[in-house]
């Protein structure tokens, strides 16, 4: 049992390594006080530019993806979970997305936990990667809105593990990272009901033509 505790705990404290903040003292800079105050990719590419943003990025996505693997190479035997719906894969992931929305290292101010969850999901089960890139993608395109994009992606995971075959094993643990995605992003959800979200307009396949 203890390795059982040890495990979403290295979990935790790798996802607590943020990769814009990391990034960001070689710069002096802190994100988290620039832009939306957010120390995601969304607000690095927005402050910082696009370099700083991939930076970002392949460290956030690359932990999730280092915690599973960690999960399959432990050095010592994991006992089986009794939880029904989660596996050991899932709870460390989730140990990681944790670790990166309330980050031990950063006074628990942290991103949102997008680009840990993707990176984890493709060790775990990338049917449901490529459902929300989908999802998610379209919904950029067409409205410009990055937050409502990463809401939508995440609410259509539990869609397709109910509707993909051999996938309903993902579907209780996929409504609740869908529900967390959706807490980390009640700002957004709110801006976007006042009117008052920021919008990537040059991204948008519909946008206005003056």
């Amino acid at each position: 049992m203890p390795a059982l505790f040890a495990l979403p705990l290295c979990a935790y404290l790798l996802g607590s390594i943020s990769g814009s903040l990391l990034i960001g003292r070689f710069r002096r800079v802190d994100i988290r006080k620039q832009g939306s105050g957010n120390a995601g990719g969304t607000n690095a590419l927005r402050t910082q530019g696009w370099r700083f943003a991939l930076g970002v990025l392949l460290i956030d996505v690359g932990k999730g993806a280092l915690a599973v693997w960690l999960a399959g190479h432990w050095p010592w035997p994991l006992p089986s979970l009794s939880l029904s719906w989660v596996s050991t894969n899932w709870l460390v992931l989730l140990a990681a997305v944790a670790g990166h929305v309330w980050p031990l290292f950063h006074g628990f101010r942290g991103g949102k936990g997008v680009g840990t969850l993707l990176g984890g999901l493709l060790l775990i089960w990338w049917p449901g990667v490529a459902v929300f890139l989908a999802v998610g993608l379209l919904a950029l395109f067409l409205s410009g809105y990055v937050g409502l994009a990463s809401v939508l992606g995440a609410l259509s995971l539990p869609l397709a593990a109910f509707l993909l075959p051999d996938a309903s094993p993902q579907l209780l643990p996929a409504a609740f990272v869908a529900a967390l995605i959706a807490f980390t992003h009640r700002q957004n959800i709110r801006r976007l009901l006042a009117g008052s979200e920021n919008r990537f307009e040059r991204i948008r396949l519909l946008r206005r033509r003056s």
